[in-house]
């Protein structure tokens, strides 16, 4: 199993999925948070916590989502490229 990981570069697919999931969240909420596209007209009120609390818990579900994501995709592309050079040979 470590073998056929290593051949599709699955850790190093995580970690480009880590950061660009990180940096698109972190955009994304910096957008919200310091209202740079203009501020938000907010009616609703917020259980428990304020806005700002909420709106992270989201940011770390889009960073691992968006994460997860590039990862899957890097790792599909990878194994159809070794797919291809197998199938050369």
């Amino acid at each position: 199993m470590l073998v056929l990981l290593e051949s599709l570069a699955f850790y190093r697919n995580v970690r480009v999925g880590l950061v660009a999931g990180a940096t698109l969240a972190v955009t994304l909420y910096l957008v919200r948070a310091l209202e740079l596209l203009g501020p938000v007209i907010d009616t609703r009120e917020y259980p428990l916590f304020g806005p700002e609390v909420w709106y992270v818990l989201l940011a770390f579900v889009l960073a691992a989502t968006f994460a997860l994501l590039v990862a899957i995709a890097l790792t599909i592309v990878a194994a159809a490229r070794g797919a291809r050079a197998v199938s050369r040979e």
